[in-house]
């Protein structure tokens, strides 16, 4: 999904260059041919059907090729997983995240349940990020569908990492839902971006994608 966001940013990009050096050159056209040397006695123009009609159309055409791609990507954003690979959920807590995967239920019918907390800094080893880095991360198999459920048990939070485009707000006593597909292994961090308390900027996100083998011995790993 961020893929798709980033291709957006840059075509728009593009058309953000092209208005830039067209109102430049009008800006410049206009200081150099207009100086005061060059007319003394400036004409006095009221009304200019033509240009009105102009600078009224292609603004509109431009915002309307800006809006087709991005109606369509906020569309493929909400798009429901129909059948994904594995179902999580995310509870937001004052002032950690606590992950379920209800997938993976023991004998017991207790599925695979864990809180993950911020590291503080002074339990911090070489290389790793102050305020990011928790000590139980979300771990999900690459290049598979994933839905993620979100809620709350508190307060109002939100679950955002910004680098897999994904932002949902946690809300007490209702599930929101979102797909998830990382296409790179990899380590990606956010934090809740909706503020909660005193300890808002102490609740960050540590998703890991791995493999799907090296995800299938963690499950394991953790059962056992």
């Amino acid at each position: 999904m961020m893929q798709g966001i980033m291709d957006l940013h840059h075509d728009i990009f593009f058309f953000l260059i092209l208005i830039l050096v067209f109102v430049l050159w009008i800006l410049v056209g206009a200081l150099w041919h207009f100086h005061y040397k060059k007319n003394p006695i400036p004409q006095r123009i009221v009304h200019g059907t033509t240009i009105e009609i102009l600078w009224t159309i292609f603004p509109s055409l431009i915002l309307m090729f800006i809006a087709i791609p991005s109606f369509a990507l906020l569309y493929a954003m909400d798009e429901v997983v129909v059948d994904p690979a594995i179902t999580m959920k995310a509870i937001g807590h004052q002032w950690y995240w606590t992950y379920e995967y209800s997938d993976y239920n023991s004998s017991d019918e207790e599925s695979l349940t864990f809180d993950s907390y911020m590291i503080p800094e002074d339990d911090l080893e070489l290389g790793q990020l102050r305020l990011l880095e928790v000590d139980n991360r979300l771990v999900v198999p690459a290049n598979s569908h994933l839905r993620l459920l979100v809620t709350s048990a508190d307060v109002l939070h939100s679950w955002a990492v910004p680098s897999l485009g994904v932002k949902c707000d946690a809300v007490p006593g209702r599930l929101n839902q979102i797909s998830i597909l990382v296409q790179r292994e990899g380590v990606y961090y956010g934090q809740c971006s909706e503020i909660c308390g005193t300890n808002h900027a102490f609740m960050p996100i540590v998703v890991e994608a791995l493999s799907l083998k090296d995800y299938c011995d963690w499950v394991d790993i953790q059962q056992f």
